[in-house]
């Protein structure tokens, strides 16, 4: 009896790109300077907005903002002036070891955020807010800020260009590093800031830095 024919052979699969191979151009995820100027207005908007809800309810925020807030409360001297003058130091580490793009869009976000809290108590007050509520709204804005502002390289100064970069350098989380920081700012304002406030500040900073920690992990996200 005759043997049945062979198949012919499968042609050959075609090779797989290298894993290093960006699946788009890299000149399509470049971001435009409209998309910056949206996301840096976008990004210092929320913040301020959540800095206003800390203000309202009395909670504090760690880095640069919690000294500020803390001189704040003693001096009576507006965030806003006090903000813009903790962060000029800053500027040299960035210019430093970020670039200049990266330090010239940090100074302008803020001044823009220093602009934007000396301007919203003109423009809304709030009658009555509970202080958990506070601490979660007002910690989602400014990690969802925060994030906004760190793909389009930019930030807002102190401790945020430090743990940006030591992501950006070591691959050390960003979230990882504000969360140790503002935590230790925010504690040491026990010795002047009742602990029930303390305590809401703490849980402000968890939800901060723990959206950061997920939405901001290194490599995740290609634009630039």
């Amino acid at each position: 009896m005759p043997e049945a024919p062979l198949p012919p052979p499968a042609p050959p699969a075609e090779a797989a790109p290298p894993p290093s191979a960006p699946l788009y151009p890299m000149g399509s995820l470049r971001h435009g300077h409209y998309e910056d100027v949206q996301a840096l207005f976008a990004g210092t908007l929320f913040v301020a907005m959540a800095l206003m809800l800390f203000g309202q309810a009395g909670l504090l925020i760690g880095s640069t903002a919690g000294i500020a807030f803390l001189l704040h409360y003693v001096t009576d001297i507006s965030f806003g002036k006090l903000f813009f003058a903790i962060n000029l130091p800053f500027y040299w580490f960035a210019w430093t070891r970020m670039g200049r793009e990266f330090t010239v869009k940090t100074f302008l976000s803020v001044a823009l955020l220093s602009v934007l809290t000396e301007l919203f108590p003109h423009v809304m007050h709030v009658d009555y807010l509970n202080p958990l509520f506070a601490a979660v709204l007002g910690g989602l804005l400014l990690g969802t800020g925060c994030l906004f502002l760190a793909r389009h390289k930019s930030s807002l100064g102190g401790a945020t260009i430090v743990s940006l970069y030591l992501q950006q350098r070591y691959g050390v989380r960003a979230g990882k590093v504000q969360m140790a920081i503002d935590c230790t700012v925010v504690l040491l304002a026990l010795v002047i800031v009742p602990i029930e406030r303390v305590a809401y500040s703490v849980l402000a900073v968890v939800v901060m830095s723990g959206f950061l920690w997920i939405s901001h992990r290194p490599g995740r996200y290609v634009g630039h």
